[in-house]
């Protein structure tokens, strides 16, 4: 299991939490956990299947489990799609990059440098 995980965040959405608590996604008091994808080449094709469609600016916050507070589980068959069971503490995110989009409009593998 990587040491880093990475979460897809609407950029406005994010930008507009508070910074002082932790963290949730608007769907998260639908869904009851916080998605994460590993891998940038991954987080691309998740943002394409679900994201294609939306004009929105995205944000990949990266994240290290070893920080992560609240539980987390993997049960997909390839062990790639993290789920966080409570909001996100902060100091959890240690790097917040732009997920980029190609001119036609498809997101491309995130630039995620060294966290």
């Amino acid at each position: 299991m990587p040491r880093y995980t990475l979460h897809l965040a609407p950029k406005a959405e994010f930008e507009a939490s508070d910074p002082s608590s932790d963290y949730a996604p608007a769907a998260f008091a639908r869904e009851g956990f916080i998605h994460c994808t590993d891998g940038a080449e991954e987080m691309a094709r998740t943002a394409n299947r679900h994201y294609a469609g939306d004009p929105r600016e995205f944000l990949v916050l990266v994240l290290d489990r070893e920080r992560i507070a609240a539980p987390v589980t993997v049960e997909d068959e390839r062990g790639i799609y993290p789920h966080i069971h409570g909001r996100l503490n902060r100091d959890a995110i240690v790097r917040i990059v732009p997920m980029p989009r190609s001119p036609d409009g498809r997101f491309l593998p995130p630039e995620l440098g060294a966290p």
